[in-house]
């Protein structure tokens, strides 16, 4: 379903000092450094997997889900999904996705949610009955009866959340790429999000690609794991596999992370 190889993405990054005569000088010469986000980057993803891709802040999570979402285009290696290449072939390629980021919104700020879905139905070209459908089950399945009318502003952050992921779910995608979901959610907020994507992948064989700096998330539902570290892809196995570079019992993924860049001599 989703095939990744060699993928290489690097980006200017221009820095200057503080002061107005800095400022003039940088108008005629300016300092650039070169980030290497993502460094040969290969793997594969079945149909119906639910796969956790982590790793620590600028590690290039999510350099990579826009890549996958056809946003960014790698300055070279291939990437196939579904046979489409996603930055060649974006209109096709965006039916078949559902993306979330979790600090950035797909709704309409100052209008009713439910408009807001409107507004993506009539982008997808979703039909009526299918938009009704899928609708009332993701209003059930995420308890958006009572908010679901309520403009995007005045929602709290979980409620914000669970109708960001029914809005990249009602044109019924066959991949969801979940990009830090659970960011900010208090426990009961993030269990609702937690058991509806276990669900979805499920019922539906949603194969789901999961960023995420909680643990607990990849715990309750990745049975794979990628992690990821300054841009290179350092594991590919199950959570064990993950924890046996663990250096004490409660480490976070930047200790594990740490460990491994340690491990590989990064």
């Amino acid at each position: 379903m989703i095939e990744v190889e060699h993928i290489q993405k690097t980006f200017k990054v221009y820095r200057r000092s503080a002061g107005f005569s800095q400022a003039v000088k940088a108008l005629f010469h300016r300092q650039a450094d070169t980030i290497h986000a993502l460094n040969d980057i290969s793997f594969t993803i079945e149909e119906g997997e639910m796969v956790g891709y982590i790793g620590p802040n600028g590690a290039g999570k999510s350099s990579t889900i826009k890549i996958l979402s056809g946003i960014l285009t790698p300055d070279s290696g291939t990437c196939l999904i579904n046979g489409r290449i996603p930055w060649k072939e974006r209109k096709e390629h965006v039916k078949e996705i559902g993306v979330v980021f979790g600090q950035r919104s797909q709704l309409w700020w100052d209008v009713p949610v439910i408009d807001s879905f409107g507004l993506l139905k009539d982008i997808y070209q979703v039909p009526d009955s299918r938009f009704k459908q899928t609708l009332d089950e993701l209003t059930e399945l995420l308890s958006l009866e009572t908010i679901i009318k309520t403009p995007a502003r005045m929602l709290s952050l979980g409620q914000r959340m669970r109708c960001e992921i029914a809005a990249s779910l009602l044109h019924n995608p066959k991949i969801l790429f979940l990009d830090e979901p659970t960011i900010g959610l208090d426990a009961v907020s993030k269990l609702a999000v937690r058991d509806f994507i276990i669900r979805l992948n499920k019922e539906h064989k949603t194969t789901v690609l999961l960023t995420t700096h909680d643990m607990q998330d990849i715990e309750a539902l990745a049975r794979r794991v990628l992690l990821i570290g300054r841009g290179q892809l350092l594991l590919d196995g199950n959570l064990e596999d993950l924890k046996s570079h663990s250096p004490g019992e409660h480490a976070g993924l930047d200790e594990i992370a740490a460990a491994l860049y340690r491990d590989y001599d990064i």
